[in-house]
C-alpha cells in the first residue's frame, strides 16, 4: 500500500501484497511479519482456497461457520469442510477494491432458526461513496442458500474517503444490532467525525431489527441509547473511535471488547460503556493526537491496553477464551496483529490488564471465529481459516 494522501500508516488495508508499509506519511516503523516460533500454541489448518476473507461468523444453535469474503460473497465451513458454491453472492453490489472496501461484516439474527434472517455491512459507489447495512433471507428451500432477492436496506452511510470503514456487525445480549463505523477516513479524522455526535462516523451504532420500526426509520432505536431523547444521534451507543475492526461481547459480564486500529502510533482494545468517548481524534491510544500535547484529556475513556508500532500495525480484536481444549487461556482476551501476532490480554487484579505473547504466525490474520465449544480460529487474508492448538 501506497503512502500517499488519504491511506495513513495502520489503517486497516487488508491487502496482502502490499503489506509492509500499511500507509502513512510518518517515518514510524513498521514492523516485519515475523516466521513462527516456537511455542506451547500453533495454527492448523481447517481450510485453504478462499478468496480475501475477512470474518468467519456462526448462527446460533448452528454448526456451519460462515465465511465472509471480502469481494462480496459468502461461503460455508461446515465440518471442517469448504461448501461449494456461494451463500450469498453481492459481488455487483459492492466495490471491492483490494483495500478496505468491500463486504465486511455479518451477524444471524437470534432467532435466524425460525425467521431465516441475517445482516451484511457493505460499502458501494451509487453516486456517492456509502456504507449499507442491509437484511437478507436465507431460501425457505435451501439452508444453504441465501435469497438474493431478499434485500432489506436498513441504513446507508455515506463515506467521505475510502478507508476506515469498519465494517462488523453483531447481535448483542440485549438482542440489538451493533454497527462498527470508522471515522470515514484520509489521516488524522480532518473531518472531525470522531468527536462529531451528528456524524455516524468514528461510532459504535447499536439499533433494533425487528418491528416496530421508529418514525420513517427501517429500524428501532433503543430507548436506553445514550442521545435516544437528544444531544447526539439516537444511534450512537459510544463515539471517539477510529476504525474498530471487529469486537465481540463476552459471555455473563457481556463486556463488549473492542480493537480500535491506531494512526501512526499507538494500537489500543477498549471495554466498551455506554455514551462513553473513546477519545479519538483528540487521544490515539492514551496519548495525546490532536494537540500532540496538552490535549483535553478529561470525560475520555482509556484503553484497557495499547501497543506501539513497533510491535504491530493494525490490532486485531478476538474473543474471551471460553474454550476447554486450552485451559492455560481460560478468560482471557485473546486477540491479534495483521502482522500475525497473536496475544492475550489477562485481568488480574480487577480492571488491570497484561498482555501475553501467545504466537508470532507470518500470517495476515484479519478476524476470529468461535465454535459452540468456545474454541477459537482465525482467518487468514491470504484464503484460509486457522484453528488455535497446542503442541
Amino acid at each position: 500500500m501506497t503512502s500517499k494522501n488519504w491511506l495513513p500508516v495502520s489503517s486497516l488495508l487488508l491487502l496482502a501484497v502490499v503489506l509492509p508499509s500499511c500507509g502513512g506519511g510518518t517515518s514510524t516503523p513498521t514492523p516485519t511479519p515475523l516466521p513462527p516460533t516456537s511455542s506451547s500454541f500453533a495454527l492448523t489448518t481447517v481450510v485453504t482456497g478462499l478468496s480475501n476473507p475477512v470474518g468467519m461468523e456462526r448462527p446460533p444453535s448452528d454448526d456451519r461457520f460462515f465465511v465472509v469474503e471480502q469481494r462480496g460473497t459468502i461461503r460455508i465451513l461446515q465440518n471442517g469442510t469448504l461448501q461449494s458454491g456461494n451463500f450469498l453472492d453481492i459481488q455487483s453490489l459492492t466495490n471491492f477494491d483490494g483495500q478496505e472496501q468491500g463486504l465486511l461484516g455479518l451477524a444471524f439474527h437470534p432467532n435466524y432458526a425460525t425467521n431465516r434472517k441475517f445482516y451484511v455491512n457493505y460499502t458501494l459507489d451509487q453516486g456517492n461513496r456509502e456504507t449499507v447495512i442491509a437484511e437478507y433471507q436465507t431460501m425457505a428451500s435451501d439452508p444453504n442458500t441465501a435469497d438474493p432477492n431478499s434485500e432489506r436496506v436498513l441504513l446507508v452511510v455515506n463515506q467521505p474517503f475510502p478507508n476506515h470503514k469498519g465494517g462488523q456487525l453483531v447481535f448483542g445480549p440485549d438482542g440489538f444490532l451493533y454497527i462498527g463505523l470508522g471515522d470515514g477516513g484520509s489521516g488524522g479524522d480532518p473531518l472531525g467525525n470522531g468527536q462529531n455526535l451528528n456524524s455516524f462516523l468514528g461510532k459504535m451504532l447499536r439499533i433494533g431489527v425487528d418491528p416496530p420500526f421508529t418514525g420513517g426509520l427501517q429500524y428501532s432505536i433503543p430507548a436506553d441509547n445514550p442521545f435516544a431523547a437528544g444531544g447526539g444521534l439516537a444511534e450512537i451507543y459510544a463515539y471517539g473511535l477510529r476504525n474498530p475492526w471487529r469486537f465481540s461481547f463476552e459471555p455473563v459480564t457481556n463486556r463488549l471488547f473492542v480493537a480500535d486500529v491506531g494512526q501512526d502510533s499507538w494500537e489500543e482494545v477498549d471495554i466498551l460503556q455506554k455514551g462513553g468517548n473513546f477519545g479519538w481524534n483528540v487521544m490515539e491510544g492514551k496519548h495525546c493526537f490532536n494537540p500532540s500535547t496538552g490535549c483535553d484529556m478529561s470525560n475520555k475513556v482509556l484503553p484497557i491496553t495499547e501497543y506501539p508500532h513497533t510491535d504491530g500495525i493494525a490490532v486485531i480484536g478476538g474473543h474471551v477464551y471460553k474454550g476447554s481444549a486450552i485451559a492455560s487461556l481460560a478468560n482471557k482476551y485473546i486477540f491479534a496483529d495483521l502482522t500475525g501476532k497473536i496475544w492475550s490480554l489477562t485481568e488480574a487484579p480487577a480492571n488491570t490488564w497484561t498482555r501475553g505473547d501467545i504466537l508470532s504466525t507470518g500470517r495476515t490474520l484479519t478476524s476470529f471465529g468461535e465454535d459452540a465449544a468456545g474454541e477459537l480460529y482465525l482467518v487468514d487474508y491470504n484464503g484460509n481459516i486457522l484453528k488455535l492448538v497446542t503442541q
